[in-house]
Parts: structure tokens; C-alpha cells; sequence
């Protein structure tokens, strides 16, 4: 029996490019919010999920980080990195200067701001679900100069028109994407950790004495930032992701003095570091 993989569809989008690339023998099973793949998942409705959680030109996903930090205690167990390739589609019979409706994620239309900004500066923008979604929205409107923007899958998936590819602003657009599972994965020697931490009193120097932990013991911090908690104003979640396994001895080291510091604590997994393949 194949394994199942939930990930943030429908079909059509680039969670599901991920999720194919990942386990192309899988059965995939699409969920509408990044949320429901956690659920699924928790639940054993699949083994494991793919989310996006960061692009290089718009950053995080904050649905994503949202739900490792409050809702979920599963696991990054892989990550991959997919280049975003963006598509102008439209009905078969339209054309350019037909297209007064653009339909799509609003990350998508972020990536695509200065091509629609200069082919479509008066054209009405809307926010759909998925990329996807902005697709099948398409097909299903009344308005016949309508367009999506979306993948070159779901052009044939929805019997769509490819009016113009690569749309994207910048021809380095990539997203990375984690797999989640129940565990996260077992040292290989090229690892990542993803965590998050916070403190109840605000006092200089906290975050300062925290990052000095890994410096001390020459951990590279591959990337650091922060999220509201939700809780109160001017409170603030740190993420960092670092280079190495969390059962490093170093990197242990550093969490367990990071967990006298902090007054929350929480490992999001260790995985094997994504590494690009040479041309």
C-alpha cells in the first residue's frame, strides 16, 4: 500500500510539485490550508505533509511558522527547494488586451508585481486560496476577460492557456518547502535545526546572552528571525534555524543553556540540509 502525503493544494500548485518530487510513488492527498495538512497528518489520515515555509523574494510563511510554533508537535523531517516558475493563464480564445481580472495567491501576485504593474497597471487584482485555486476560479468565472496567474500543470489540468511564463520578477524565485512527520530525521552528518524560543521578562541583553551560546561554539545561524507571540504587544517568538543535529554535542550544549534562558522552548526538528545540485 503506497504511502500517503497530505500537502496544501489542490492539485495544480507548487506544494504539489514538491510533494511529488518528494515521494512521486506516493498517493498524494490535497488539503485547502496549511493547517488541515497538520491535521491530516496528526490524525494518520497521512504519514507525513508538505507545506511551503519560506520564498526567497516575499520570506516566510507565516502560516506555516504559526502552526510549527502554536498548534502543531509534529516534525521537519526534510526540506526541499523548488524554483517558481509563474505563468499568465488564461481562456483558449483570450488575449492580452482582453484581461481586465488577474486571480491568484497573493503571495504569487507579490512575486509578479513589477510584470503586472507593467503590462496590467489598471487591471483589478484578487486573492485566491492556492495558485490553483486562482485557476479553477478562472475556468468557473463569469467574467471572460479574466486571467490567473499559476502553474504550467494547472494550464492543463483546467484546460487553460499559457499566455505568458517565467512572469516572476525575479528568475531566481525559489520556495522551500518541509516535509512533517511524526519524527524528525536521524544525524547524517549535513544537518539542519529549526527552533524557536521566547522570554517572559524584558531585559537587555536576553536575545544577546542567547545568541552567544552558538557563537561561543561556532554554530552557524542560517537564518534568525521573530513573530509576535499573540499574546501581548512588543512580545516578541525568535526562530532561528542552525547549521548540524540537534545531537550534535555542541548544538546540545547550546539548547540546554538556551533552555535555562528562555522561558519557552521548542525544537521544530533536525533534517538534512538541503543542498542544490551543481550544473
Amino acid at each position: 500500500m503506497p504511502e500517503r502525503i497530505a500537502y496544501f493544494g489542490p492539485a495544480g500548485t507548487f506544494t504539489e510539485e514538491a510533494a511529488l518530487r518528494y515521494a512521486p510513488k506516493s498517493e498524494l492527498v490535497p488539503c485547502h490550508t496549511i493547517a488541515a495538512v497538520a491535521v491530516a497528518v496528526a490524525a494518520g489520515e497521512a504519514q507525513r505533509g508538505v507545506v511551503p515555509i519560506e520564498n526567497s523574494m516575499e520570506g516566510s510563511v507565516t502560516d506555516t511558522l504559526d502552526l510549527l510554533i502554536h498548534q502543531s508537535n509534529l516534525f521537519i523531517q526534510r526540506e526541499l527547494v523548488l524554483p517558481i516558475v509563474h505563468c499568465l493563464l488564461v481562456r483558449p480564445d483570450a488575449t492580452q488586451e482582453d484581461i481586465e481580472v488577474i486571480y491568484s495567491h497573493p503571495q504569487a501576485l507579490g512575486q509578479c508585481r513589477g510584470f503586472l504593474e507593467q503590462r496590467f497597471p489598471r487591471t483589478t487584482l484578487v486573492a485566491a486560496l492556492s495558485t490553483a485555486a486562482a485557476a479553477e476560479q478562472l475556468k468557473k468565472s463569469d467574467y471572460p476577460t479574466a486571467a490567473a496567474i499559476g502553474t504550467a500543470r494547472a494550464s492543463k489540468l483546467y484546460g487553460l492557456r499559457v499566455l505568458a511564463r517565467g512572469i516572476q520578477d525575479n528568475p531566481a524565485n525559489v520556495t522551500r518547502f518541509v516535509v512533517l512527520g511524526h519524527t524528525d530525521h536521524p544525524p547524517t552528518g549535513d544537518d539542519k535545526t529549526s527552533l524557536c524560543f521566547s522570554f517572559n521578562d524584558d531585559q537587555p541583553g536576553l536575545l544577546y546572552a542567547a545568541m552567544g551560546e552558538f557563537a561561543r561554539r561556532r554554530i552557524n545561524l542560517a537564518k534568525v528571525e521573530s513573530r509576535p507571540t499573540k499574546q501581548s504587544l512588543g512580545q516578541y517568538i525568535f526562530l532561528i534555524d542552525l547549521q548540524g543535529h540537534r545531537e550534535d554535542t555542541e548544538i546540545k550544549e547550546a539548547l540546554q543553556k538556551l533552555q535555562a534562558q528562555a522561558s519557552m522552548l521548542k525544537i521544530f526538528g533536525s533534517y538534512p540540509r538541503y543542498v542544490a545540485a551543481k550544473r
